[in-house]
């Protein structure tokens, strides 16, 4: 079960749910919460669950690579950084924040990509992702 309430961990877990799981450990989850499966791009697979978390698995190796935090999630980064905080707020409690313009979110070496609401520069969404994201041959799963 996906606890919403669940502290978000860079590199390891949201939700209780652990990055680099896969898809088939995962099934049962997504069949209960009536997750929308969309599929994006050529190798990758994002599953949307009601306003509360996507979960993005690599469709060759069947692993989840990033899990992003929506709306509805009450769990927090770092013990304080939330969904709905000023982004003016996060940069207070960590400034390894930076702010990409070609990708339009903040990223932090972290693991973490914050995307916030161009009107009123809210968090909208909170993902973390697993280490590889950046290597050469990441989309064709060998991670």
């Amino acid at each position: 079960m996906i606890d919403l309430q669940a502290a978000i961990i860079p590199w390891e877990e949201m939700g209780r749910i652990k990055l680099y799981s896969d898809l088939k450990q995962l099934y049962k989850i997504l069949e209960q919460q009536k997750a929308k499966p969309y599929l994006v791009g050529k190798y990758f697979i994002r599953y949307e669950i009601q306003n509360k978390i996507d979960l993005w698995f690599n469709v060759i190796n069947g692993k989840l690579f990033k899990i992003t935090a929506l709306k509805n999630y009450k769990g927090k980064l770092f013990d304080s950084i939330c969904i709905g905080m000023h982004i003016d707020e996060v940069l207070k409690i960590d400034s390894s924040f930076i702010y990409d313009d070609f990708e339009e979110v903040y990223i932090s070496s972290k693991g973490i990509y914050i995307e916030t609401d161009p009107v009123n520069d809210t968090v909208m969404w909170i993902s973390i992702y697993v280490k590889e994201i950046d290597n050469e041959d990441f989309e064709i799963g060998n991670w």
